[in-house]
């Protein structure tokens, strides 16, 4: 049996800082180092002033490094060679470069903008970027985040859409849906409705074809019959309660609207339509806000058993069942919370222990190991070879596990067992202290907002919170009686 392998709803993207990455065009999947750091969120922290509108991040053994901004109309077409030539002459050192259609010109199928990350002799500083002005446009520099931008508010997982292409069936050929191009154009619709999407909209609804419904029903029946012996105690009452109130079986495929107020409920956790690989930053601070993003489109019908991407296949039946549990959202939501501001070396990480717990992840349970993962439990193959004989166990420890390789093309070479979720959020909040931020960030569930403790008086508020909490607890016991 084909493994339905899953990969993961993010995608941790390492980069080499000695090699020039260049993007494609892409329109909306493309970054340009994320909007060039959301615009320094709409203002941004001064660096350091040479004289010139370049702002230096980093400055060592006469060099220094900063971040370029600049426009290349289609009327320059040797525009971009020049720039080349001028790299060149000042010795300057390419440590990444973005590529995409320019969004402020008329002719933006034609111009282009351009990211690039480079090093160049401190004493070169200011000729470099008058240079650079005379041969593009809008020439500007960014400087490098402390702390990387994250929300605030739940609302501003609008802007968390950086979409990976890794396993695209667009540009991947060994995708299912490569050569179909109707398969092709029906991605395409789903994923609109999911870039339309804007927080608190009504969740789109999706009127699954025959053919869609015929691949979910085997998927569907295919798992739940080895359900029963192989997968955790809370993932069978989830998906129990999931088929008894929402309407989980094999004729059709549940909607996005209907699963998302049935979560609310249970757990508050709430879907954010998504239209295919988030970023590793952006998927995981959607769970600091219990919001899951969630793809609608399903895998293509020649290849039921297995998808090199998420799907609804497995977002629906390895994700879903989990989240109604009360133990494992919250263990979710630390995750995420622990993301907020962390350093891309940290990101890495946390998407790492997310792969080896929430998507590949077993426990314990009355001395049997069970499978909790959301990539377990959407794949056939991979489930029965998880509980078999043949993988090597080892005890969850968030330091070894976040620096463990893993496969997202074949089975993982080892799996983590927790003794229980308990277990696993007490170590994971303890590992999440080594993650260095300058503060401190905690979930205000009443206004779905993120605090971020970076001051002794945010802290003494909610120190007074914590003991007008806890006069009602102590309130409680003495009317039980006890004192």
């Amino acid at each position: 049996m084909a493994r339905a392998h899953t990969g993961a709803h993010l995608e941790t993207m390492k980069t080499d800082s000695n090699a020039c990455q260049v993007a494609s065009i892409g329109g909306r999947r493309q970054s340009l180092i994320e909007d060039a750091r959301r615009e320094r969120s709409a203002g941004g922290q001064p660096g350091t002033s040479r004289g010139v509108d370049a702002q230096v991040f980093e400055e060592k053994e006469g060099r220094v490094t900063l971040n370029v901004l600049f426009h290349l109309s289609n009327e320059k077409n040797g525009g971009f060679f020049k720039t080349g030539k001028i790299f060149e002459t000042f010795d300057a050192k390419l440590l990444h470069v973005e590529s995409r259609p320019c969004k402020r010109s008329k002719n933006s199928t034609s111009d282009l903008e351009f990211f690039v990350k480079c090093e160049v002799h401190s004493s070169d500083l200011e000729v470099f970027v008058n240079s650079l002005k005379r041969v593009v446009d809008n020439v500007r520099s960014i400087p490098e985040e402390k702390v990387p931008w994250f929300p605030r508010q739940i609302k501003e997982l609008d802007r968390c859409n950086l979409l990976i292409t890794k396993f695209d069936p667009e540009m991947d050929k060994d995708h299912p849906g490569y050569t179909d191009p109707e398969y092709r154009k029906r991605r395409a619709f789903i994923s609109e409705l999911a870039y339309r999407y804007k927080q608190g909209d009504p969740l789109p609804e999706v009127e699954y074809t025959a053919e869609e419904t015929a691949t979910w029903r085997e998927v569907y029946k295919k798992l739940r019959s080895i359900y029963a012996n192989l997968a955790c105690r809370q993932f069978l009452d989830g998906l129990q309660k999931l088929e008894s109130e929402c309407g989980y079986g094999e004729e059709r495929i549940p909607q996005l609207r209907d699963i998302s107020a049935f979560l609310k409920e249970k757990t508050g956790f709430q879907l954010r339509p998504v239209a295919g690989l988030l970023s590793a930053r952006d998927f995981l601070a959607s769970l600091a806000f219990r919001v899951f993003q969630c793809t609608q489109y399903i895998r293509h019908a020649s290849a039921p058993m297995h998808s090199p991407e998420p799907d609804c296949s497995h977002e629906l039946l390895g994700h879903i069942p989990m989240l109604a549990d009360k133990e494992f959202a919250q263990f979710s939501q630390e995750i995420g919370l622990a993301s907020l501001g962390a350093s891309q070396e940290d990101i890495e990480k946390l998407s790492t222990l997310y792969w080896f717990t929430v998507e590949f992840g077993l426990c314990k349970q009355n001395g049997t190991v069970k499978a909790y993962g959301a990539g377990l439990l959407s794949s056939y193959g991979e489930l029965v070879y998880a509980l078999s004989n043949e993988p090597e166990y080892k005890a969850f420890d968030p330091e070894e596990t976040a620096v463990q390789p893993y496969q997202d093309q074949s089975y993982q070479p080892v799996y983590y067992v927790s003794e229980s979720f308990e277990d696993a959020k007490m170590k994971l909040r303890k590992y999440s202290t080594t993650i260095q931020r300058p503060f401190a960030v905690r979930y205000e569930p009443v206004t779905c907002s993120v605090d971020v403790l970076d001051e002794p008086s945010k802290i003494q508020t909610v120190l007074c919170e914590t003991r007008d909490h806890l006069k009602i607890l102590q309130g409680a016991l003495e009317k039980l009686g006890f004192s």
